[in-house]
């Protein structure tokens, strides 16, 4: 203020006041570091962060759905976008909005449950990835959160083969650090599964979202394997979930720690930032994409 005040005090002193702040807070905003969600980014702004991010861009996958009577509904897409944006904080990407648009047929019976039509999931996710391309995102990383979508994901990333594409997909899915050194042992080994809405998924949402999680009320149903169906493993039918499951609760939640959830969480996000690292560096996809495609639209000239 000794410097405002004295040029204050010189005959051109407002004006140079003026400039002062004028530059003082041009530099402020320049410094200011890019939102990495694409829904607080300006519009100029966004143009920056494609050209940082290297057109590299995330779209995490959630759901609506029940977990357990503890839980929300939007439990899935809370947790993979905590991942996600802890992750872009570290290496920076674009991150697409919320987006809950999945696969959750096995779950219709249950109230708050949001289950699309398979051909809207299709489309819906199709015309995303469409419109993140047009953007500016050449590589697109899914990454995902909702156990319904391991087999709907790899199906739309296979089928991006179907007609050309000037962008490369990427599926995520969180490996597993079950037996990794270091992590606190569970305390549900007494359950035969731990799937969802169970001692693993409680604890990283303790970590994500604590003032949703109601450990008190995770007892109120059971998450215990009902075996109600009996074939053998060689076979698959969709109401296996239901079977086992009708309560759409797998595990034991109430005994979830924070120490548990943060072990977890942190290997999630550090395995997604190499994932990311990874796809920045990655130019041969989209080479070689444009090489099948190009091979495909003359099947009789390719060697045999």
């Amino acid at each position: 203020m000794g410097l405002v005040n004295g040029l204050a005090s010189t005959r051109n002193g407002s004006v140079l006041v003026a400039v002062l702040a004028f530059l003082i807070a041009s530099s402020s905003h320049a410094q200011t570091p890019l939102s990495i969600k694409w829904e607080e980014l300006t519009a100029p702004d966004f143009v920056k962060a494609i050209q940082q991010s290297q057109g590299t861009c995330l779209l995490p996958i959630g759901i609506i759905e029940k977990h357990g009577a503890h839980l929300p509904l939007g439990n899935d897409l809370i947790n993979v976008r905590y991942a996600s944006e802890h992750a872009a904080g570290q290496e920076y990407v674009v991150v697409f909005p919320a987006y809950y648009f999945g696969q959750i047929f096995e779950a219709r019976h249950q109230p708050g449950t949001v289950a699309y039509s398979a051909h809207m999931q299709l489309e819906l996710l199709q015309e995303t990835t469409d419109e993140m391309s047009r953007n500016g995102c050449k590589k697109i990383i899914i990454v995902n959160g909702h156990g319904g979508n391991v087999h709907l994901l790899p199906f739309f990333a296979q089928a991006q083969l179907a007609s050309p594409h000037d962008y490369v997909v990427y599926v995520f899915e969180r490996p597993s650090h079950a037996d990794s050194a270091g992590r606190p042992p569970m305390k549900s080994s007494k359950y035969a599964v731990d799937f969802h809405a169970g001692e693993g998924e409680t604890s990283r949402t303790m970590v994500a979202r604590p003032d949703l999680v109601h450990l008190d009320r995770a007892k109120d149903e059971s998450g215990v394997d009902q075996a109600r169906q009996h074939l053998p493993d060689s076979l698959y039918t969709g109401i296996w979930w239901y079977a086992r499951f009708p309560n759409h609760y797998a595990g034991d939640g109430s005994v979830a720690t924070k120490e548990l959830g943060e072990f977890d969480t942190k290997a999630l996000i550090d395995d997604l930032v190499t994932a990311i690292r990874a796809v920045k560096a990655d130019s041969e996809s989209l080479k070689l994409q444009q090489e099948f495609n190009e091979k495909a639209t003359r099947p009789q000239d390719t060697k045999q």
